[in-house]
């Protein structure tokens, strides 16, 4: 399976203001499940993270609550207990559903020092028929030289995060392919 880091994508949600952002990345990999919905894929995305992200993640959280920033609980507990859909307005940890279509959810926070976007855009019109083109993309707005600062050693790990991310989500939802059954009955 293929990861590549690629150009933003002009079919988000997040593409009109990307002029507005002081950061922006996007990572690509080839889904098969041509019958994944939105929806699936927005779960997927909070438990896909290696256990060395998970790890990072508790130690940010311990941080940067001492400087009164905003944290986030495990989320992957969360998932079930809390019945979460992934419709807008509802929130799983640090992340926010902001935004939702037929084929992007875009999950996000703002805080203090800097608001954050991610999105997950399934594209269906992959040159291949049989592909769909998965995307993760982020975008991050400075407010002021916390913000900057704040993202100075992320940045690295998060470059390293998302791939890892993106490799374990397609994983997951190409799993997921196998234990479908159409059944049809005449």
């Amino acid at each position: 399976m293929k990861i590549k880091k690629t150009e933003f994508p002009e079919k988000s949600i997040l593409s009109p203001g990307k002029k507005d952002f002081d950061y922006m990345d996007s990572f690509e990999g080839e889904l098969m499940n041509k019958e994944l919905d939105i929806t699936t894929v927005g779960k997927a995305f909070f438990t896909s993270s290696p256990k060395w992200g998970k790890k990072m993640f508790a130690f940010r959280n311990k941080l940067v609550g001492l400087f009164g920033l905003k944290t986030g609980t495990e989320t992957e507990n969360n998932l079930t207990e809390k019945g979460f859909t992934c419709e807008v307005g509802e929130r799983l940890g640090l992340f926010q559903v902001l935004d939702k279509t037929h084929n992007e959810i875009v999950l996000g926070e703002d805080d203090r020092h800097l608001n954050f976007r991610i999105s997950l855009l399934i594209d269906k019109t992959s040159k291949e028929g049989n592909q769909n083109s998965f995307t993760i993309s982020t975008t991050v707005k400075f407010h002021n030289w916390w913000g900057v600062l704040y993202f100075l050693p992320v940045r690295p790990f998060h470059k390293l995060m998302v791939p890892a991310m993106l490799k374990n989500m397609i994983g997951q939802l190409e799993k997921k392919k196998l234990y479908t059954v159409k059944i049809d009955i005449k």
